[in-house]
């Protein structure tokens, strides 16, 4: 028994279990590790309401609502975006040609605003962008004119249908009226942007 008693002391010790302290060395203790977990999430929870708990000034509460506004107000700009691109799209086109006019000092330093705020995958998104809308504005001719003509059918029986195939030289086809002249409402459109 003497040998036993004193193996066992020997692992066990008196008050203590030096078994369970030499694996503890390498691996953590999961019941201690629960322990100190709770106790950071109180001491977190704790310091969190006590900010709360205090009186708010008017101030706090404005720069806690400013501080909630730019995602929301970047989400659903962008959904106007899209719906106005097709509700009126010459006003959007006409928006998009004031985008064309920025400086590109003017898009980097917004750029890196946004992706301070957002994240820096914005920057690269944002290059690809302004190619995006040279394209975009490449289409507003052909858009208007179709448009036009989805009206005329709307509102007129007749088949003003045009052939889908553009013209040779990649200019935007001018809509006829039935006996060949140009559309007069065309015309006095371009005359008020260019006049």
């Amino acid at each position: 028994m003497g040998l036993i008693s004193t193996l066992l002391d020997t692992l066990f010790g008196g008050r203590t279990n030096r078994l369970r302290e030499t694996i503890e060395v390498f691996t953590e203790n999961a019941e201690k590790a629960g322990v100190r977990d709770l106790d950071r999430l109180s001491a977190a929870l704790s310091q969190h309401a006590a900010e709360f708990r205090t009186t708010r000034s008017p101030f706090d509460a404005l720069i806690d609502g400013i501080n909630r506004l730019p995602r929301p107000m970047l989400a659903f700009g962008t959904i106007g975006l899209f719906v106005s691109a097709m509700t009126n799209p010459v006003w959007f086109a006409e928006r998009m040609q004031g985008l064309a006019l920025v400086p590109e000092a003017l898009w980097w330093l917004m750029g890196a605003v946004v992706s301070f705020y957002f994240g820096a995958r914005h920057q690269l998104k944002g290059q690809q962008f302004q190619r995006d809308i040279a394209q975009t504005l490449a289409r507003v001719p052909r858009v208007v004119d179709n448009t036009r003509a989805l009206r005329r059918l709307d509102t007129d029986p007749v088949d003003h249908t045009e052939p889908a195939t553009p013209p040779a030289d990649g200019a935007p086809r001018i809509p006829q009226s039935d006996d060949g002249a140009p559309n007069a409402a065309l015309d006095a459109w371009r005359a008020s942007r260019t006049g």
